[in-house]
């Protein structure tokens, strides 16, 4: 049985698409940025060409989703996924590795401006009543852009380089943004009273927007690192051993998301619970990781990271929604999103820092601290208010 075309399900699957769509640009191209270093001196190369991306994204999604307030959400998804299409064409047809930077500059760009879009979007063509489920929709196919994206990015770069690549980029934007246009509805502006910096600074210095975005920073880096360390923990089992355990845990945070969203919504599961116990079950993914032997290990760690951020991520964008005004919701997504950015390179990088000096178990010990202490802030903090 199909959807119709008027149906919530049909207006939300493009959006969800387009959530994947900035996953897979983001983390594609990591499988392969190596192929561009060629000494010591290049490894600043290569952290810019990793960074340039994200960079990007943090620094322009507040921009776009306070546009996507001013003008509606519509238009500013259709832009974006048009401009995303248009910089990775760009880089095929310009036939020059060298510019693989600005193209990744331009995707970025582009992707921040569809990615607040896409998930205000989400909220403003659901009700409230809704908002777990479909939040644990959008984010199982982000999800699982972010783990699919270096292994399906290093298939395609095997199979033709980069430019292929960087083509079906651009061919699934341009797929997606045609499937918007046709089932995407017109959202319309909402009538906005005159905002302040300091109200704009009262509202996201709230703890309604902090714990949600806190939560969502830190189940970001707790993925981050279970897709890039995992591996690295596992290396003496193999290639092919450490791949079963990445899929597993993407597939593990795709199916538990809609479940925690339904379960959100169906009151059984509280806000501050599931963003709290979410995070403390991914955190205990990341001790079994540094503390269990052998495949044993890669295997509870695999399914606890993937269950942890598949509760907390979804509640913690429905709790976002929940406390936001319908005419914001497009900048504090886009204020959130960049908790989500910070987290998703913060993770990786704390990890690896701690285990430079010490050992890869101590890093992911480290980052298990850091998410039970936000945990017990998010806690502490309903608890207070």
């Amino acid at each position: 049985m199909t959807d119709s075309p008027d149906s919530p399900r049909a207006r939300l699957l493009p959006l969800y698409a387009a959530g994947f769509v900035t996953a897979f640009g983001a983390h594609s191209i990591a499988a392969s940025l190596g192929d561009y270093t060629g000494g010591a001196a290049s490894l600043l190369a290569l952290g810019l060409l990793l960074a340039v991306y994200d960079g990007a994204e943090v620094v322009l999604k507040p921009v776009f989703g306070a546009l996507t307030d001013r003008i509606g959400p519509r238009p500013v998804l259709l832009g974006g996924l048009l401009a995303f299409a248009a910089a990775s064409a760009a880089f095929v047809l310009a036939g020059n590795p060298a510019l693989v930077g600005l193209a990744r500059l331009g995707q970025g760009a582009a992707a921040a401006a569809f990615s607040p879009a896409a998930s205000a979007l989400v909220a403003r063509l659901s009700p409230q009543a809704r908002h777990g489920r479909v939040f644990g929709g959008y984010g199982a196919w982000k999800g699982l852009g972010y783990t699919l994206g270096p292994v399906l990015g290093g298939v395609l770069i095997h199979l033709g380089g980069h430019p292929l690549l960087f083509g079906v980029l651009a061919g699934l934007a341009l797929a997606v943004g045609a499937w918007a246009l046709v089932a995407v509805p017109t959202v319309p502006p909402l009538p906005r009273t005159r905002q302040t910096v300091l109200d704009l600074a009262r509202r996201l210095g709230s703890g309604s927007f902090l714990r949600p975005t806190a939560t969502l920073a830190g189940a970001t880096a707790v993925l981050a690192v279970g897709v890039g360390f995992l591996p690295v923990a596992g290396a003496d089992l193999g290639p092919l051993a450490t791949g079963a355990v990445v899929s597993l845990l993407a597939a593990t945070a795709a199916l538990v998301q809609p479940w925690a969203g339904r379960w959100r919504d169906a009151g059984r599961v509280g806000d501050v619970a599931g963003m709290a116990g979410g995070l403390v079950v991914a955190a205990a993914g990341a001790v079994a990781a540094a503390t269990l032997p052998g495949a044993v290990g890669l295997v509870v760690a695999a399914l606890a990271i993937g269950a942890g951020t598949g509760l907390a991520t979804p509640i913690g964008f429905a709790h976002l929604a929940a406390h936001t005004p319908q005419e914001r919701v497009g900048q504090t997504m886009g204020a959130a999103e960049v908790g989500r950015e910070l987290g998703d390179a913060g993770g990786p990088l704390l990890v690896g820092a701690i285990a430079t000096v010490s050992t890869l178990g101590f890093g992911l010990l480290g980052l298990a601290a850091v998410l039970v202490v936000i945990a017990l802030l998010v806690a502490r903090g309903a608890a207070t208010r």
